[in-house]
């Protein structure tokens, strides 16, 4: 306003001094008009001058279907080129380095139903470990003892073809180990000079990275889907009550793609794709078991073909304050069973009991309990607070290894 202000000031308007005004205002800003028209007409005359002035004119696009109205004013949008070459690159280089180092497994099961013996297929990824023919996979790609129900019973795999990148050869396979409780499982084919996958770190992935899946999704070998990474450290329960820590990504994970690779923009395997959430309304959550938690059941599949545990050898009931309420008991885990010649029957464990501590840490799930013991050698002693007739006794153990 200031601006104004004064420019209105410094023009001093008089009725009666009309003619001043027209000289000394009026007729040089007409003549000015004139001058720059000419000067600006004859300099789009001259090529160069008119190419150089358009060049340094900012051209704002219209956009599509935009009228002028009477006064010649168009809607105009302002335009920002954003160029996917990287993200591209990055991408095909990815899958050009990881997709060798991925299987396809194919599986065939014995059935066992009202209508006699029959076979069933199923299908599945791995991620191929070692240049002698060492390859990870999901336990429940070769083994189907979550498929059995009361009208059927479906055998161990009873057949399990690899397929290879780039390569028409079907190759036999056999299982050197697998644990249900990690949900993963080693197998073997006979051939040597194969490229392993590059492992990276699980633990420095960052919510938002690029992702991409890698596997055989119903059957389709060698595909790949991108995304990014949506969590970490998730904590999922399955429909069998089973807890898994994992990684959450959107890259599209399918039937098919259990077993097969999670990898990062450095074409590094950081995860084992093993669930996702399907039904109506739900899109884009996967999960993925992180790698470094595989290492080291890995080893032990392949060296013992199982995972060496500490086990105490019961079943417990969570006790809440209600549940302690109700029944008159203490918090804790109660036991409601006690395994024969395990070593909680030997250490006198009963039925009845409820521990409330385990090496001096309160617990009220079984899962904690078997947290602690898990940290734990086979072999070694663990100190366990249980509340029995109404009065608390301390109770050691020997941990033993788990059938």
């Amino acid at each position: 306003m200031e601006e104004n202000e004064n420019t209105f000031k410094s023009v001093n308007v008089q009725k009666q001094n009309n003619n001043s005004f027209t000289k000394s205002i009026i007729l040089p800003f007409v003549s000015g008009i004139i001058g720059a028209s000419l000067v600006v007409g004859t300099c789009f005359g001259i090529p160069k001058i008119r190419e150089k002035i358009l060049n340094d004119t900012e051209v704002t696009p219209k956009l599509p279907n935009s009228t002028s109205n009477s006064n010649n004013v168009n809607t105009q949008i302002n335009a920002t080129a954003v160029s996917l070459e990287g993200y591209s690159e990055t991408a095909m280089g990815v899958a050009d380095k990881v997709l060798p180092s991925i299987v396809g497994i194919e599986i065939e099961y014995g059935v066992n139903s009202f209508f006699g013996m029959s076979t069933a297929k199923a299908t599945g990824s791995g991620i191929i470990i070692s240049e002698d023919g060492y390859i990870l996979t999901n336990n429940h790609v070769v083994s189907a003892s979550s498929g059995s129900s009361s009208y059927y019973e479906i055998s161990n795999a009873v057949s399990i073809k690899v397929t290879l990148y780039n390569d028409d050869t079907t190759y036999d396979a056999k299982i050197i180990g697998k644990d249900n409780q990690t949900d993963l499982a080693v197998i073997k084919i006979e051939k040597e000079g194969l490229k392993k996958a590059e492992l990276g770190d699980s633990n420095s992935v960052r919510v938002g990275e690029f992702a991409m899946a890698v596997g055989c999704p119903l059957g389709l070998n060698t595909t790949v889907t991108s995304g990014i990474i949506s969590a970490v450290n998730r904590t999922i329960t399955t429909s069998d009550n089973e807890t898994y820590v994992v990684m959450q990504t959107d890259a599209a994970i399918n039937s098919g793609n259990s077993g097969g690779a999670l990898v990062n923009s450095k074409g590094e395997v950081i995860g084992i794709n093993t669930l996702k959430l399907s039904g109506t309304g739900v899109e884009g959550i996967g999960f993925a078991i992180p790698i470094n938690s595989t290492t080291d059941v890995v080893s032990q599949l392949i060296e013992h073909n199982k995972v060496l545990r500490p086990y105490i050898g019961i079943e417990g009931l969570t006790v809440d304050e209600s549940m302690a309420r109700q029944y008159n008991l203490v918090e804790g885990v109660y036991v409601r069973k006690v395994e024969d010649f395990t070593a909680a029957q030997k250490a006198g464990l009963k039925v009845g009991d409820v521990i409330t501590e385990v090496e001096g840490k309160k617990v009220t799930k079984v899962d904690e309990i078997n947290e602690i013991k898990n940290t734990k050698n086979i072999g070694e002693k663990i100190t366990l607070k249980v509340y029995r007739d109404k009065k608390y006794n301390t109770v050691e153990l020997t941990l033993e290894e788990q059938p």
